[in-house]
């Protein structure tokens, strides 16, 4: 339960960041290749995507932890698995960001995910 909780706490964080995003705040060196001061529209709209993505994972990471019972237990089984891949996937993406404050924020916080999705996962 603490892996889940801790989890969507981070979720949270980042869904506030992806947010700041959206609204143009000039954080896009963090996030997206760090291309951008400022996101262009595509990718505004894509952080906004991305928070309801985070949204998706809390709730199956909070159903497989067993503190809600929103979906069967084979979607939230299967799915947290997928969330591992995507968030082991995440890493060298974010690793080898041509932006060092992507690659030394974003890095650390995707494998943190990776190891609580896991232990998530694995029940």
């Amino acid at each position: 339960m603490l892996a889940a909780v801790t989890l969507c706490v981070i979720l949270g964080v980042l869904a506030v960041f992806q947010l700041a995003l959206t609204l143009g705040a000039p954080i896009g060196r963090f996030a997206w290749g760090g291309q951008h001061r400022v996101l262009p529209a595509r990718l505004r709209i894509g952080s906004a995507v991305a928070i309801v993505i985070y949204a998706v994972i809390a709730v199956i990471a909070l159903d497989r932890a067993g503190a809600i019972d929103v979906v069967s237990d084979v979607v939230s089984t299967v799915g947290m698995w997928v969330v591992f891949g995507y968030f082991v996937l995440g890493i060298p993406m974010n690793a080898v960001s041509r932006s060092r404050a992507e690659r030394y924020t974003m890095t650390p916080i995707v494998v943190v995910l990776a190891v609580l999705s896991l232990l998530i996962a694995l029940g």
